[in-house]
C-alpha cells in the first residue's frame, strides 16, 4: 500500500464523507496508486488516517464493492477488481464529467457566453494544465 497525501475532507454537508472516501480510493486507483488485485486500506486504517468512524469507512468501502471496483476476501481485506480503473473512468466520464459540461453550458447560457467563447475557454485552461 502507498502511503500518499491524503486529501482533506470536506465536512461543509455538501457530499457525504463516505462518498469522499469511496471516490479518494478511485482518485487513487486511477493514479496507479493501487492496481489490481492490489489490497486497499482497511476501514480501520482509513478511520485513523481521517480521523473517521470506522463504520463510515466501510460504508465508502461497500460502495466500491457494490460497484465491482472492490472486491472482498473473506478476512484478509478488499482488493482492486481487475476492471477498476476502467469502470472508473467510465463512471466519470458519463456520469460527473456529464454533469460539469451540463452545469458549465447552463451557468454559460446564464452569463450569454457564445459557444465559440466557451470552447475557446475550455482550450485555453487545458492548455494552461498542461493538456492537448
Amino acid at each position: 500500500m502507498t502511503e500518499g497525501a491524503v486529501t482533506i475532507l470536506n465536512t461543509d454537508g455538501t457530499k457525504p464523507i463516505y462518498v469522499q472516501i469511496a471516490e479518494w480510493i478511485e482518485t487513487e486507483i486511477m493514479n496507479g496508486h493501487f492496481k489490481s488485485d492490489d489490497k486497499v486500506y482497511s476501514q480501520y486504517q482509513l478511520a485513523e488516517m481521517y480521523t473517521i468512524n470506522p463504520a463510515t469507512a466501510a460504508k465508502g468501502l461497500n460502495l466500491l464493492v457494490d460497484e465491482h471496483i472492490l472486491y472482498k476476501k473473506r478476512g484478509l481485506g478488499m482488493f482492486v477488481t481487475a476492471k477498476a480503473k476502467e469502470m472508473i473512468m467510465h463512471k466519470r466520464k458519463n456520469q460527473t464529467l456529464k454533469q460539469l459540461v451540463q452545469d458549465l453550458v447552463l451557468e454559460a447560457n446564464r452569463l450569454q457566453i457564445t459557444e465559440a467563447e466557451l470552447i475557446e475557454m475550455i482550450k485555453e485552461e487545458k492548455l494552461e494544465e498542461g493538456g492537448q
